[in-house]
């Protein structure tokens, strides 16, 4: 099996994915996966799709995620590593689908407005 590559996005993260056969070591900007998300619910998600389609031990994959914070990178991985999984065999989809890992989340930090303190907050009004 050859290196499948992937791309996940969120907020302002993007994930490069590159998964392999292997003995389930999952590799992350250089670090291993636990030491780069310390806690135990950013390693659920990252894990998530891998649990879904019955891989756990299966693959390795390499990650480089740029951007955001370290919610937004452990998404975008996740988002990666599922759209790799529907490329190695088509049948994971609906599993990974009813998760919600197959869609990629639109929301975004919204601008902030000039006259105001930030996107929504303005600043103190006084009538007189």
């Amino acid at each position: 099996m050859e290196v499948i590559n992937t791309l996940g996005r969120r907020k302002k993260s993007v994930a490069r994915v590159y998964l392999t056969k292997g003995k389930g070591t999952y590799t992350i900007n250089g670090k291993d996966y636990r030491e780069y998300f310390t806690t135990v619910a950013l390693q659920y998600r990252i894990n998530q799709p891998f649990t879904l389609t019955d891989n756990v031990d299966g693959y390795d994959f390499k990650a480089n995620v740029t951007g955001g914070g370290i919610t937004g990178q452990a998404e975008a991985i996740r988002l990666a590593l599922s759209r790799a999984f529907v490329q190695i065999d088509a049948d994971n989809k609906p599993a990974l689908k009813a998760e919600g890992l197959m869609t990629r989340d639109p929301r975004m930090v919204e601008r902030k407005k000039p006259g105001q303190k930030k996107a929504r907050k303005k600043f103190q009004f006084s009538k007189r």
